[in-house]
């Protein structure tokens, strides 16, 4: 068995923390999963896998190889695509992980990025942004689309970053009186919001964090009678029940089809929050990479990404 089947092994088994788990994802059984790392232990005379009744984590060696191992696979992915590319059909997979609110944005990136270059196969994953700064480092994301001040924190010369869109907030509640589609009300103070029976993201969330700020700058403390950590359960919780949401201008968009709902713009203080793509600044990108920084520079794209982040776009 070659030493790249069994880095992509290990790999498996540092993201699933399971050899169960890790082997299913290979597609491979459990006894095949650990005979391959068994082997590469012996081939390189070190301990890389912390074993007792479960997986237990990486010796100190097994970490360096796990570096290792990322840096070949990456090397190896991008000599495929250069392989398979020209300049002017790039080729290949794109990775692309995405803060939960930018969803709807992220969407339509990689749709149009699609059709712009049909060889380019994009992978769509939404992720906290603690899981995207971590798969930016470790070369299992080509790409991350999240909040500008959190990649930027501490990490500007690791990460290049491309500014996208301004995310704008709204309070979401049902209408009063329902109407074809989602309706726009009169902006609402967050001091009057924070009174509502709201439902929030959960406390990890940094989505959560900048909306508790806005209400602290405004002098409430929130407690929100229900909380989620999905953004699709924010919508849906405010048309089963008898609670509010507060939601970025993407998400608002995303469900304006339903009439019974009703979205007012929160101010006093303005809550403006930028978001930006980022790669790892150190990385060599590959073809599909490349296609889609030129496209998220775009001007065209930018004013679409403006549009669809202001809540009604079409």
């Amino acid at each position: 068995m070659s030493s790249l089947a069994s880095f992509r092994y290990l790999l498996a088994l540092n993201e699933h923390r399971h050899f169960g788990r890790a082997a299913q994802a290979c597609h491979i059984t459990q006894p095949a999963l650990s005979n391959a790392l068994k082997a590469l232990e012996e081939e390189l005379g070190i301990p890389m896998v912390k074993r007792g009744r479960t997986y237990a984590g990486l010796t100190p060696e097994g970490e360096r190889v796990l570096l290792a191992a990322q840096r070949m696979l990456h090397e190896q992915a991008l000599l495929m695509q250069d392989l398979a590319s020209t300049a002017e059909q790039p080729q290949g997979r794109l990775s692309l992980g995405v803060v939960p609110t930018a969803v709807p944005i992220a969407t339509r990136f990689a749709a149009q990025l699609q059709v712009r270059h049909p060889g380019i196969a994009p992978v769509l994953r939404s992720m906290s942004s603690r899981e995207i700064e971590e798969g930016l480092d470790n070369l299992s994301l080509d790409l991350g689309l999240g909040f500008a001040e959190r990649l930027a924190a501490g990490r500007a010369p690791r990460f290049e970053l491309l500014a996208q869109y301004t995310e704008h907030y709204f309070l979401v509640r049902r209408a009063a009186r329902p109407e074809p589609q989602l309706s726009l009300g009169a902006p609402m103070r967050w001091a009057e919001a924070g009174t509502l029976r709201l439902c929030l993201l959960t406390p990890e969330m940094h989505n959560r964090s900048l909306v508790d700020s806005a209400f602290e700058r405004a002098g409430v403390m929130v407690k929100p009678v229900m909380e989620t950590d999905s953004v699709l359960t924010l919508a849906l919780a405010v048309q089963a029940g008898d609670v509010a949401s507060v939601l970025p201008g993407a998400l608002v968009g995303a469900v304006r089809s339903q009439g019974e709902l009703e979205a007012l713009p929160l101010v006093e203080p303005e809550m403006l929050t930028p978001l930006v793509f980022a790669c790892l600044g150190q990385a060599r990108p590959s073809r599909a990479m490349q296609a889609a920084w030129a496209l998220a520079a775009d001007e065209q794209w930018l004013a679409q990404a403006a549009a669809h982040s202001g809540g009604l776009q079409g």
